[in-house]
């Protein structure tokens, strides 16, 4: 192999040069190669990074850099910052560089990233379990015997599609920009406007109230349960709303030896039942109406056949009730 061609396979910016001696009877032309810049042409940018100008080493350096320089994602109000390695990318800042030194001036020359999408989709998995919210429902507690419901609190969902696809889009386009990753929002499945009925039972009393929420609606005056079989306190819900039910005999010593009663003018349940969460106890109509406003049930709350008959028509299975001892 000459010299010359040496010269050549070693890349050098300078002619080809000869053996020494000169041969004018030579019939080939003599082998140049291309001269390439020492530095990168002018206004060129590899991956939105101007770098004309530079030597191929520091053009490289500072890319690189660049590339290496950590997100900047805004997440529910906070900042994170997570690098690009943490996220398995690789950018091809050397193959871009080569690009540049050959490209005209003025060139945007594109870094080449590889994304990892299944480390992105892990982050972005991460985020979500940190930051997603479930909502808080309102809740109905009892302040000076009257119905009090919070206020509901919406939750947060990361929308995790939108927010994979936008940091992987950052990462291939080499950018660096703050990213602010969206949320979706989620209502409270019960809110001060739909909690619904609430009743407070006034014991001693013997008042039924009956609430929309905080609002009062109709009062009722109801007979409760007697010193010996008293209606338990506390805090229920309706589990049962039927009309015209049938009466049959609880397990207790006052219904021994009776029998199960059909509906009718003689049902001591009267037209409608709504059973609460404590066993055998329910609002219901009576066939006796002399009894409302005193204390002598075996623990129900009666009322005027017509009135429950109203109230079965306004409430709803899981409306809560509390008995208080007023």
């Amino acid at each position: 192999m000459g010299v010359g061609a040496a010269v050549l396979l070693a890349g050098t910016v300078s002619a080809a040069v000869g053996t020494g001696t000169t041969d004018t009877t030579s019939t080939t032309a003599p082998t140049t190669t291309e001269v390439v810049p020492a530095v990168l042409p002018d206004a060129v940018t590899v991956g939105g990074v101007e770098v004309g100008g530079m030597a191929p080493d520091a053009a490289f350096a500072i890319v690189r850099t660049a590339f290496e320089a950590p997100l900047v994602l805004s997440v529910a109000g906070r900042t994170l910052q997570p690098s690009p390695m943490q996220l398995g990318t690789v950018g091809y800042v050397q193959n871009a560089i080569a690009r540049a030194r050959s490209a005209p001036a003025g060139s945007a020359v594109p870094l080449t990233v590889r994304v990892n999408g299944s480390k992105v989709r892990a982050y972005v998995a991460t985020l979500a379990k940190r930051f997603d919210r479930a909502p808080q429902d309102s809740r109905v507690v009892l302040r000076k015997l009257r119905p009090f419901v919070s206020k509901d609190v919406p939750g947060r969902r990361l929308d995790r599609t939108k927010a994979t696809a936008a940091i992987v889009a950052a990462l291939r386009a080499n950018e660096r920009r703050p990213l602010a990753l969206a949320f979706v929002s989620k209502r409270a499945a019960v809110t001060r406007s739909t909690v619904g009925p609430v009743i407070v039972i006034r014991r001693s009393s013997n008042r039924l109230s009956l609430y929309d929420g905080m609002r009062l609606r109709r009062e009722f005056r109801v007979a409760t349960g007697s010193a010996r079989y008293p209606t338990p306190l506390g805090r229920f819900h309706v589990i049962a709303m039927w009309k015209n039910p049938w009466w049959y005999p609880p397990d207790s010593d006052w219904a021994q030896g009776q029998q199960p009663i059909p509906p009718g003018p003689g049902n001591p349940l009267g037209t409608r039942w709504m059973g609460i969460s404590s066993p055998g106890v329910g609002m219901h109509g009576t066939p006796d109406p002399a009894s409302l406003g005193y204390s002598v049930s075996h623990g129900c709350i009666r009322m005027a056949i017509p009135e429950a008959e109203w109230l079965f028509e306004r409430l709803e299975v899981g409306a809560t009730v509390f008995i208080v001892r007023a």
